[in-house]
């Protein structure tokens, strides 16, 4: 595939992890929306990203790699002992320069906007003292703010993470005690939503973070949230929070693969 976009002031490396197996929807990289395999269309909206020099998709499934190299794009085959889509990354990034800026991209996010992956390496680039970078956006609905597969994001006034949580945090402890429950008091006071944010699946690593990273053994936060993110905070890392307006649609779900069809198809 054709990259694009003018040449980057980095090396800038966005991997995308891209496993077959899936507890709750088996295949669903390779799932058809207009016309293709999800996995290419993920592929194409990281390509489009203006900062980055090179996309590759880690698999560890002959059949992934097949369709993406058979349609131009640059896969790698890997270890099918990974725990994460971080350790599969970081297989592919030690083998990447020194120095390199590499870019996780959720494979299940065919969606994603080329611009929330440069504003995400641009945040990176900018931040000396940051380790890593990721997204967020703003929360909508009560339903998102209850949802456990919707991860909450906590950030400092100088745009850090402090926390990530499948729960409501910060939790609104007043305002629930005034209106009975979390639901009345959003029910009550429904700008109270404006505090929360929602946070997107991409991550951007200095190369020899990632590899450190991808070395730890899991935390207890970590284990508890089972949110991998948390190994980087309770470790010390610095996670510099990028918030974007156009928002991704990861596939988990049949429910999830319905609703970004439409949206695609629809383009």
């Amino acid at each position: 595939m054709e990259q694009h976009g003018k040449r980057p002031i980095q090396n800038v490396i966005a991997i995308i992890p891209a496993r077959y197996a899936s507890s709750r929807l088996p295949g669903k990289m390779l799932l058809p929306i207009a016309g293709k395999p999800l996995i290419l269309h993920t592929l194409e909206q990281a390509t489009r990203a203006r900062n980055v020099s090179l996309v590759l998709v880690a698999t560890d499934d002959e059949r992934i790699y097949s369709v993406v190299t058979k349609n131009g794009g640059s896969a790698v085959m890997t270890s099918t002992e990974h725990r994460s889509g971080s350790d599969r990354v970081a297989e592919v990034a030690e083998k990447m320069p020194v120095g390199s800026i590499i870019v996780n991209v959720q494979g299940d996010e065919p969606a994603i906007s080329p611009r929330t992956i440069e504003l995400a390496v641009e945040a990176l680039i900018a931040d000396e003292q940051a380790d890593m970078s990721t997204t967020c956006e703003a929360i909508t609905e009560y339903g998102q703010l209850i949802n456990p597969n919707v991860v909450k994001v906590v950030i400092s006034d100088q745009g850090y993470a402090i926390y990530f949580s499948r729960s409501a945090v910060p939790y609104p402890r007043e305002m629930v005690n005034k209106y009975g429950s979390l639901l009345q008091a959003f029910a009550s006071k429904p700008k109270m939503l404006s505090r929360f944010r929602k946070h997107t699946g991409i991550y951007v690593y200095r190369r020899d973070y990632l590899l450190k990273f991808a070395g730890m053994k899991q935390s207890k936060l970590e284990q508890i949230e089972m949110l991998e993110q948390l190994r980087a905070l309770e470790t010390g890392a610095k996670i510099k929070v990028v918030e974007i307006n156009e928002s991704s649609i990861g596939v988990d779900t049949t429910e999830d693969f319905e609703r970004v069809r439409e949206v695609l198809e629809g383009r």
